[in-house]
């Protein structure tokens, strides 16, 4: 038995119906699981699934058994997250997707023996692959017992697969130990066609997205401190931290430094999403390579312990240092500690945080003491490594015109800098319309994530097909209902910015008139001109002339004509009809602003919307300086809450989008993109 399968085998426990544990021949066990931290076991949603539909009531209807040293002990369990949750409850379907996972709340076992988890993504499908054992428990030879199997892991952060090893029945649930890391880097889901399906560690990401998230953190921090109290103890039982230290080439940060620091992340108020860590991560690495060139693959790190994680295998080609790993991890956490002491005061204690880093730092070389020094001293001027708070990134969604059968292929990615892209998703074969808010919800969700910093929310750029003009973007909501008290979530539009590109003129590089027009919004100010104008004409009688409309070419020479920071305004969708042509006359005109209402053609209260929107344009006085006004007015037309005269005073602005479209802002022909990330484009 190796040091990582003595170490594995006390976190297992075996999952049953409450009072069936001891029973080593009975019918009820319905897999394994294991230990993460005191009092939290992890397991595969199907596993739990066997309890019916209490188990997704949040009732302690779980049996929990596990060995502790030579005494067996049983007590129950709630299963509090997992994903995904069965459509109907007390009927689970035969086949789980992934994820498959659970967290179940153990009260009571203190003591527990728990496992390693990688702080780290698994394996990517250009890396070769890596040597894994998985552990559970099984009744296959008769008795319930534990086994071991040994085999290989292919695949990437969304699932993988062992080969040449079939998983022993009953082993579902139970972990998958990297044994060249010496860490848990996924769980059994269960036998495949070519053979062990594997869950990575990295699925647990998810579940802090869910209702209740906060279980998964507080799981997690529970599972830093108990290994760093493994460490400390003076006991001569066995550790992880010891063991990943023996193994071959555990050389660069030890592993008992990293437990040491990942303890200290456990006391601090846990982060609120991917893009506060990876903003930390971004200013770390432009330091410690002194370039600000952003890597081609984007992560999604969820706690503070992870996100040093990212930092691992650092290089800087351009600079000679030794222990570049050590730098990067000292710099990371006096970042997260300067962070933390100015978004939280004096509600987050970080000393102990701060000696360590202080007392691991004395060797460091000069530059990167002061670099240390600047950021977790009080009182001291912001290091030169710290940007102005911002949001990470910026999120591109762009649909392109249908291809098949209506369909419209799409991608999601980060805009960094306002110049760099970098992809998350994608569906080349694309979907109908009516299933883009669908199908577009989680994509879209992730990308915010992880362009968030902190207080400050990336922005949405959608860039669309004209036809697409009048999806009210601004109106959906990225989350399902999660209760009656949900009608008063935010949508897209109240809560951040959106705004509208046109798709058909960024495959070519942008026309003189569209940057000379841009020019004069940036440097402003702004005035109101009708998207459409309707213009006499001759009736049957010269004292009574009709009014005609306005033609293409009349519009297009009208705008042309237009002042420098005339922004076209229109009271009606633009999607299609005389909206349309009016909309594509002023794009050949070169205009790069906007302002319309996506909703119904019969609206009575026009004029009004012109005037308001002229008042609107010259508040705003440049073109970037429209967006904010924007979201507040849609937060302001959509409150049901508010009183008659309030609705009335906001109605105008109901349904307004607007068109916010610079030439050189990605995407557009010649641009470079980094690759897109593995295993993520076949949504």
């Amino acid at each position: 038995m190796s040091d990582f399968d003595a170490l594995v085998r006390p976190a297992l426990v075996r999952i049953a119906a409450p009072g069936c544990g001891y029973d080593p021949h009975g019918d009820r066990y319905w897999g394994t699981g294991f230990f993460i931290a005191p009092g939290w076991v992890l397991t595969c949603a199907h596993v739990v699934a066997e309890g019916g539909s209490a188990v997704w009531k949040r009732k302690p209807v779980v049996g929990i058994t596990w060995e502790d040293g030579k005494t067996t002990r049983e007590t129950t369990g709630t299963v509090v997250l997992a994903l995904p949750l069965p459509d109907r409850p007390e009927d689970p379907p035969d086949r789980w997707a992934f994820p498959d996972i659970a967290l179940i709340s153990v009260p009571g076992t203190g003591k527990a023996s728990c496992v390693r988890l990688s702080e780290r993504p698994t394996v990517r499908p250009t890396v070769r692959p890596i040597r894994v054992s998985l552990h559970g428990w099984s009744r296959e030879t008769g008795e319930l017992g534990v086994r071991t199997v040994h085999g290989e892991m292919n695949g990437s952060d969304g699932q993988a697969l062992v080969t040449d090893v079939m998983p022993v029945e009953g082993c579902s649930g139970g972990p998958v130990v990297d044994r060249d890391q010496g860490a848990v880097v996924g769980i059994n889901k269960g036998r495949g066609r070519d053979g062990g399906a594997v869950v990575p560690v990295t699925a647990l990401r998810r579940l802090h997205d869910l209702p209740g998230g906060e279980k998964m953190a507080e799981a997690l921090r529970a599972h830093d401190r108990h290994h760093l109290v493994r460490y400390r103890s003076l006991d001569d039982r066995p550790d992880w931290t010891r063991a990943q230290g023996r193994l071959p080439g555990a050389g660069g940060v030890s592993p008992g430094l990293r437990t040491q620091l990942y303890g200290h992340f456990a006391e601090l108020p846990a982060p609120t999403a991917p893009g506060e860590i990876l903003d930390l991560i971004d200013q770390v690495k432009a330091w410690i390579r002194d370039d600000d060139l952003p890597d081609a693959l984007e992560d999604d790190p969820r706690t503070w312990s992870e996100g040093a994680g990212v930092l691992r295998g650092l290089r800087a080609p351009h600079r000679d240092v030794h222990d570049l790993e050590r730098d990067a991890l000292l710099l990371y956490a006096a970042h997260v500690a300067r962070h933390v002491s100015g978004r939280y005061g004096e509600r987050a204690d970080t000393a102990g945080l701060t000696r360590w880093i202080v007392d691991e730092s004395g060797d460091a070389d000069r530059h990167l003491r002061r670099e240390i020094d600047r950021l977790i001293t009080p009182g001291r001027s912001s290091s030169l490594s710290v940007r102005e708070p911002r949001a990470r990134a910026d999120v591109l969604l762009e649909i392109d015109t249908p291809r098949y059968d209506r369909r419209y292929p799409w991608r999601v990615k980060l805009l960094l800098d306002g110049q760099t892209v970098t992809p998350l998703h994608c569906d080349d074969r694309g979907v109908e319309r009516a299933r883009l808010k669908e199908t577009l919800r989680e994509p879209l969700a992730d990308a915010l994530r992880r362009g968030d910093g902190g207080a400050h929310l990336a922005a949405v750029e959608a860039v669309l097909p004209r036809e697409l003009f009048d999806e009210p973007l601004d109106t959906w909501r990225l989350e399902p209902p999660h209760g009656p008290d949900d009608a008063w979530a935010t949508t897209l539009g109240q809560r951040r910015i959106v705004v509208i590109r046109d798709a058909r003129r960024h495959d070519l590089e942008p026309a003189p008139e569209w940057r000379e027009r841009w020019e004069a919004g940036e440097r402003g100010p702004l005035h109101a001109a009708p998207l459409r104008a309707e213009v006499p004409g001759a009736g049957p009688d010269a004292h009574t002339p009709r009014v005609r409309r306005e033609t293409w070419a009349e519009t297009y020479d009208r705008l042309r004509e237009a002042e420098g920071g005339t922004v076209p305004v229109y009271c009606g969708p633009v999607g299609s009809g005389d909206g349309l042509m009016a909309m594509n006359a002023a794009l050949a005109a070169g205009h790069p602003m906007a302002l319309w209402r996506t909703g119904a053609h019969d609206h009575t209260d026009c004029a009004e919307f012109h005037e308001r929107a002229e008042r609107l344009l010259a508040g705003a006085v440049t073109a970037w300086d429209i967006r904010g006004p924007i979201r507040s007015l849609r937060t302001r037309a959509q409150d049901r809450a508010a009183g008659p005269e309030a609705r009335a005073a906001y109605a105008w602005a109901e349904s307004i989008a607007v068109l916010l479209d610079p030439p050189d802002r990605p995407p557009h022909a010649g641009r470079l993109e980094a690759p897109p990330l593995l295993g993520e484009g076949d949504q």
